[in-house]
């Protein structure tokens, strides 16, 4: 996705809001570039008191593998945002890290994300030439496995469905990554 910084603050609840309105005006359209990517939830079910703790300040081991999911031809990776544990689409092709309105409102309700991680809107070009609008969020952490990253710049689309990547903002801070498609497994070293 490639993004042009249009910074406007508003509350990131009347971003959502927003969002949620215009996709009703659109008829749900979703996303026009994934097929099914709204057909399974895409986080775990947490709450605020039950967040997991993030694993903090773990020096990275060779020993970090994730398993991978295949499904509809991607292949997902278990992440937590914030504390909360959701799968994301391992997609290199992306530029950001990017969730739907619909998580951008679960984390927002369970207190993981608030009003000052907004960062500003922005116009954002999806893989089919779309441009639509986004919303720029910062995450506080991020972690795969046992590492763990901060401050990382999201977007946070205004469709119900829009697919979770796990894109370069994130995965060019992890450093090298290994892929083991005989196993299902990604190594973070």
């Amino acid at each position: 996705m490639i993004w042009k910084k249009t910074y406007r603050l508003y509350p990131l609840h009347h971003l959502i809001c927003l969002g949620l309105l215009l996709m009703m005006c659109a008829g749900f359209t979703g996303c026009s570039g994934c097929s099914k990517s709204g057909s399974r939830s895409r986080y775990v079910a947490v709450s605020k008191q039950a967040a997991p703790e993030p694993v903090k300040n773990v020096p990275a081991s060779p020993g970090n593998i994730v398993k991978m999911t295949r499904q509809d031809g991607v292949y997902h990776i278990p992440v937590y945002i914030n504390g909360a544990q959701m799968y994301f689409i391992f997609d290199t092709g992306a530029s950001f890290i990017s969730i739907s309105a619909a998580e951008a409102g679960h984390l927002y309700r369970l207190g993981l994300l608030t009003d000052s991680d907004v960062a500003g809107t922005a116009k954002l070009m999806d893989a089919n030439g779309d441009i639509t609008s986004g919303v720029v969020v910062m995450l506080k952490e991020v972690q795969i496995g046992n590492k763990v990253i901060h401050d990382v710049q999201a977007t946070v689309m205004s469709g119900l469905n829009a697919p979770l990547l796990m894109g370069q903002s994130a995965l060019e801070r992890f450093g090298r990554i290994s892929i083991d498609y005989n196993k299902g497994e990604i190594s973070f070293e």
